[in-house]
């Protein structure tokens, strides 16, 4: 694994729990270190019944905004790019996401779950994400697994799967759970030798 990378990468097939990993770690830091300054956001179903219809972005205190739907039909939606059966709202995504991605002094993580195809879709998004990682600040991030071995076109998965700080660790049902412990521990190890640089 080499050094301790501050950018911690979880990929996996869809659905195989990216998210709830995410959100677990989050849980267990905010719960022994209450006093961390972690910023970012999530990504998650929105469901009718059993039916998904579509994402919501939610930051790290609550707040949600849509990111994509199947059910949107509007004459701006006309124009929004499609992910299969789903409008992404790039306008939305931005207005919630990017402010979290704005580098500040003490923020101690980032949480960007995910940088995948709908998100992308932002322009100003992937530059957002490279700016958080050229601040040191330690990143939990996850990443599309490539589609029949090929990174989202236009590189950018690809260059976060490929920065010297990147640690991946990629999801199967088997290994989920243990990842979640060990996610959690690496995090704190990176945040105690951050703290011992201040």
């Amino acid at each position: 694994m080499g050094g301790p990378g501050r950018c911690l990468l979880v990929t996996g097939p869809p659905a195989v729990g990216k998210t709830t990993l995410i959100v677990r770690v989050f849980e267990m830091l905010k719960a022994s270190n209450p006093n961390l300054k972690i910023k970012g956001f999530y990504t998650r179903e929105v469901r009718q019944g059993s039916q998904r219809v579509g994402f919501e972005v939610v930051t790290l205190d609550g707040r949600t905004s849509p990111l994509a739907s199947t059910s949107v039909s509007s004459s701006e939606s006309l124009r929004w790019p499609t992910v299969g059966r789903y409008k992404v709202d790039i306008a939305s995504f931005e207005s919630l996401a990017l402010p979290e991605l704005q580098v500040e002094k003490d923020t101690d993580l980032f949480i960007i779950d995910e940088v995948g195809k709908m998100e992308l879709f932002s322009s100003s998004f992937f530059p957002a994400v490279l700016k958080v990682l050229e601040s040191n600040t330690p990143v939990l991030a996850s990443i599309p697994i490539p589609k029949s071995g090929r990174d989202i076109p236009g590189g950018t998965v690809a260059r976060l799967r490929n920065h010297p700080e990147a640690n991946i660790f990629t999801l199967n049902p088997s290994n989920r759970d243990g990842a979640t412990e060990q996610v959690h521990a690496q995090l704190l190890n990176i945040l105690e030798q951050q703290h011992q640089q201040h």
